[in-house]
């Protein structure tokens, strides 16, 4: 057992180890974690916490990592003996319960470069989750022989709110503490329930391992041609973007939904579940989806009729960030095991709140590099605790908040990719038009996505006529099979003309604002709005 667990009683009497699925749904049930919905899956709440809290976690600054590190708001650094403190807050909140629950298994479809996780739980449905989501041995995402080695461990306390007494002890002034020790290999959860936490964790460790054995770490959901298995894409974006909707297609394979890695043989998944939001779904929108909501799977935050103990997948009432997750061979067809080829088409997915983006764009390698080092989207309500509406947002790569290292780093690593394999990049808009969001502005119509997605994807679009935004510089095609021509140049459709042309040069100047936090080179900059 890894040190950092020493103080755990984890004996056979109250631990429960990679027990099955029903077995856990069915301690769900009787210690009233949940309910059994209609369709088979349980139903859970996260509590006062339905996002995840950024604000409240940490990583130890030591002296093997520390000049690796991109330290500011989103790397908060904590010391050692704050560690120790969290972790012994833990393990006195563990040993105290009657059951514990742990989960050993992977994250990495690649068997060269995957890493064996042990996530340790006081709860029936986090233990779910970590089963459902990462790679269980044995499982059909599981490529090995069913043998597992430890790497990382994940110790969920996350039912103990800090006292007073331990949050002085931290210098905190929050219940909730989110630890991360790279050297350790170590993540402690305190005050949260949200699954969230543990699943981001672990990509943040990956984010952190995988460079050094000449993986590129990816925040992006990928498929394959079913019938071209050198037709893979990747789909770049925030939550809220369409990463798991837009991947999820009837017509190709899905690799995964939201963490990859493209190494020396192609892409694989970290992940062996997708974890995907649930508002608003219908069957006739997202079928896959749907139909993967059954038994075996966990509904996390979403209203459940009393009577008939149906989801009503339009209440948000407890938070529009619902969610759900579910093995990804509950999606028919899925790429089992999760790895494919190199890409040839990366799409970079932005929810553009000021409304002024085009719906589709092909960029140059020059834009290419500024809109991932830059990676703006807007925060979509729910996803992060205190965001109630949508707010535009740089995220570098992407994945701002799940990435140890500095940027420049991982957009190399991009760079290098896209040019050996000669991949396409495209920019797809999947945020509002005509308008702002929350005045006169409309979300892209998903059929009308789909259909720019499908050109890409098809190849009718590698060659189509473009025209250049006046502003964004950004190469706009002029058709596109199954779309209006008119809304594929975004000023067409606001009808008051000089208040795009005002919004557009407002997000532009954010845009030239936010690059100069980065030292990018004359190149990278080139492909960044001309005003």
């Amino acid at each position: 057992m890894s040190a950092v667990t020493d103080q755990l009683n984890l004996s056979p009497e109250r631990t429960h180890t990679n027990i099955s699925s029903a077995e856990l749904m069915e301690r769900v049930i009787l210690r009233n974690e949940g309910q059994l919905a209609a369709n088979g899956c349980v139903s859970v709440n996260t509590g006062d916490r339905t996002g995840r809290s950024p604000t409240d976690k940490y990583l130890v600054e030591h002296a093997d990592s520390k000049d690796n590190i991109d330290w500011g708001k989103v790397n908060k650094p904590m010391t050692e003996a704050q560690f120790d403190t969290a972790l012994d807050i833990a393990n006195k909140y563990i040993n105290a319960q009657e059951e514990v629950f742990v989960f050993e298994g992977f994250t990495g479809a690649d068997l060269k470069c995957r890493l064996g996780v042990k996530v340790i739980t006081t709860m029936a449905w986090h233990s779910l989750f970590a089963q459902t989501l990462f790679i269980k041995p044995g499982s059909a995402s599981d490529a090995g022989d069913g043998s597992w080695n430890h790497d990382w461990t994940v110790i969920n306390a996350g039912m103990h709110k800090l006292t007073a007494d331990e949050k002085s002890a931290l210098g905190v002034t929050s219940e909730t503490y989110i630890a991360q020790s790279l050297e350790r290999k170590t993540v402690v959860i305190l005050g949260t329930e949200y699954a969230g936490e543990m699943k981001k964790s672990l990509f943040y460790a990956m984010n952190y391992d995988m460079p050094d054995v000449g993986v590129f770490p990816m925040h992006c959901s990928a498929n394959i041609a079913k019938d071209d298995a050198s037709n893979v894409a990747l789909f770049f974006g925030l939550s809220g973007t369409g990463k798991t909707t837009l991947s999820a297609d009837e017509n190709r394979a899905l690799i995964g939904d939201d963490e990859h890695g493209w190494g020396s043989d192609g892409v694989f998944n970290f992940e062996g579940g997708c974890y995907a939001k649930v508002i608003g779904l219908t069957h006739e929108k997202e079928p896959q989806i749907w139909d993967a909501i059954r038994f075996g799977s966990v509904l996390e935050n979403t209203v459940i009729d009393p009577e008939t103990r149906i989801p009503d997948y339009d209440n948000v009432s407890i938070t529009q960030n619902t969610r759900v997750t579910y093995p990804v061979d509950f999606i028919p067809g899925a790429q089992i095991p999760s790895v494919g080829g190199h890409p040839k088409n990366v799409i970079f997915l932005t929810a553009d709140a000021f409304g002024v983006l085009p719906p589709i764009s092909k960029l140059t390698p020059e834009q290419a590099m500024y809109y991932f080092i830059n990676g703006y989207t807007s925060k979509v309500a729910g996803t992060e605790a205190g965001v109630t509406e949508p707010t535009p947002n740089f995220s570098p790569c992407f994945g701002g908040p799940f990435m140890p290292r500095r940027p420049a780093e991982y957009a190399q690593m991009l760079a290098d990719r896209i040019k050996q394999h000669g991949a396409n990049v495209w920019l797809l808009n999947t945020g509002w038009a005509g308008g702002p969001a929350g005045e006169n502005g409309k979300r892209f119509s998903l059929p009308y996505t789909r259909a720019m997605v499908t050109g890409i994807l098809n190849g009718s679009l590698d060659n189509a006529d473009t025209v250049e935004h006046p502003v964004f510089g950004l190469h706009m095609p002029t058709a596109v099979e199954g779309v209006p021509n008119d809304i594929l140049d975004p000023r067409n459709i606001w009808d008051d003309k000089s208040a795009y042309d005002a919004q557009a040069d407002k997000l532009a100047k954010l845009f030239r604002t936010n690059d100069t936090k980065y030292d990018l080179s004359a190149d990278i900059l080139s492909g960044g709005p001309k005003s």
